[in-house]
């Protein structure tokens, strides 16, 4: 798998891998989905998943993100991304806001506990075909689709902690 030490790399323009997600893509902001840009896509790439997880939940790694069937020309996602159960491109959103209990569609911002900052993990799968999941799927179906057609995965990690 390629990777983001390799040639398959995600970005965003509104933070820096490590730094901290601006207060507008958070819950305790507008809660808009950051803007972001990948390149080096595998070979054969016919589309992209998208999570997002809060790696640092004490009820253990929190889903506020999960998009997939991005069509594979694209190279961006703009900021505040549209929370239908399926956009004009194709691509659909999968259930999320929990640890075992997902009820919300599109990206939910970071709102972590009060305490430390918490590690929020943006990776974008490759893979070799469009999944054939409904919108409004859990991370738990999505993840099972994503390990039959994975092609290559990236990661942009972001912080966030309450008052930033």
């Amino acid at each position: 798998m390629v990777s983001s030490n390799g040639t398959f790399h995600l970005e965003s323009p509104a933070f820096r891998d490590g730094e901290l997600i601006p207060l507008i893509h958070t819950g305790e902001g507008l809660n808009l989905s950051p803007p972001l840009r990948w390149s080096g896509a595998p070979e054969h790439t016919r589309s992209y998943a998208l999570l997002l997880e809060d790696l640092d939940s004490p009820a253990g790694s929190w889903v506020h993100w999960l998009l997939f069937n991005i069509p594979a020309a694209l190279r961006a996602l703009p900021a505040g991304l549209e929370r239908a159960p399926e956009l004009p491109n194709g691509a659909r959103h999968g259930s999320c806001w929990g640890v075992g209990g997902f009820e919300r569609i599109g990206y939910q911002g970071p709102l972590p506990p009060a305490g430390l900052a918490h590690r929020y993990r943006f990776e974008l799968v490759a893979l070799g075909a469009a999944l054939d999941l409904p919108p409004g799927c859990t991370v738990f179906e999505l993840r099972s689709a994503i390990e039959a057609h994975a092609l290559g995965r990236a990661e942009l990690t972001g912080l966030y902690a309450l008052g930033s």
